[in-house]
């Protein structure tokens, strides 16, 4: 069987024309230079390595096997230098996943600053609702998960890293704009819903819970976008995140309502499994979450 200490010594007598000199660089005697290329030539079944008066010269075999031992050994530095990167943020890869309103607004922005800070790791972003983030991570096909619900799944643990507020929208010539309301006022309103298993739905079940209006007319809507766009055409009110809606109230496309009791806030937490050791890209996006504190402007 071939192995990279015989490639090696071979590569060396080649290099150094002769079994004393590869001794000699290889810190080993030269008998034991001349049982790896014996071993070697056995295991090829063809000489490689002419023995003459003026030292050592590869066979027309021994020329090939060098070629390709040569090619190994950089193959072998390259992996060397690649998993080096690793230890480091000189390189490697950072895959993250959020649910759909946190990898949509919040890690794009978070992922700017750790750029910023580690040019050369590759960034991925995966989107999708809580049971599809706690596959991936469980799966270990994302290192870390921006979620709003704690993990079902014992493996996987969360840290809470900043709140997040919920406010009421609607579109910007309702009649209840500037009203302090209270959930009676609210009975008669049509209710923009996130689609099943999405944690903004969750939230928005609790809310109307709270506000004993269960019974209130629902619609649904899938993803945040769609959502946003309905209540902009007026086509009923939405509890959503007030980051989602940033821009929309800003140029006057929704408004907020004030309304007592207002919606509760929400935990952003970071999930990851409680086995998984975190690389040094990994580790540095971790310790960049935890350094914001609130959700970046």
């Amino acid at each position: 069987m071939v192995t990279l200490n015989q490639l090696e010594v071979l590569v060396k007598v080649v290099e150094f024309k002769g079994f004393s000199g590869a001794a000699k660089s290889l810190f080993t005697s030269q008998p034991a230079v001349s049982n790896h290329i014996r071993n070697l030539e056995n295991s090829f079944g063809v000489p490689l390595v002419h023995r003459t008066s003026q030292g050592a010269r590869p066979t027309p075999a021994g020329e090939v096997v060098v070629e390709h031992a040569q090619r190994v050994f950089s193959i072998l530095d390259d992996l060397e230098r690649a998993v080096a990167d690793f230890r480091g943020l000189g390189g490697g890869r950072l895959v993250l996943a959020g649910t759909t309103t946190l990898g949509t607004y919040l890690l794009p922005r978070l992922l700017s600053d750790f750029s910023a800070r580690a040019p050369k790791v590759a960034c991925q972003i995966r989107v999708g609702n809580e049971g599809a983030v706690e596959s991936w991570l469980l799966r270990g096909e994302v290192a870390l998960g921006l979620c709003a619900a704690i993990p079902r799944d014992e493996q996987l643990v969360a840290q809470g890293m900043f709140e997040e507020s919920m406010v009421l929208v609607s579109e910007p010539n309702s009649p209840l704009i500037g009203t302090a309301l209270t959930p009676a006022d609210l009975e008669d309103q049509r209710f923009l819903m996130r689609e099943p298993g999405s944690a903004t739905r969750s939230l928005q079940e609790s809310v109307l819970r709270s506000w004993d209006l269960s019974d209130a007319e629902q619609w649904e809507m899938w993803g945040p976008d769609t959502l946003k766009q309905a209540v902009c055409q007026g086509l009923g009110m939405a509890v959503v995140s007030e980051h989602v809606i940033r821009q929309e109230t800003a140029s006057g496309l929704l408004a907020t309502l004030t309304v007592s009791p207002a919606p509760p806030s929400r935990t952003v937490s970071l999930v990851r499994r409680a086995d998984r050791v975190l690389t040094p890209p990994e580790e540095a996006f971790v310790e960049l979450v935890r350094t914001v504190g609130e959700w970046p402007l």
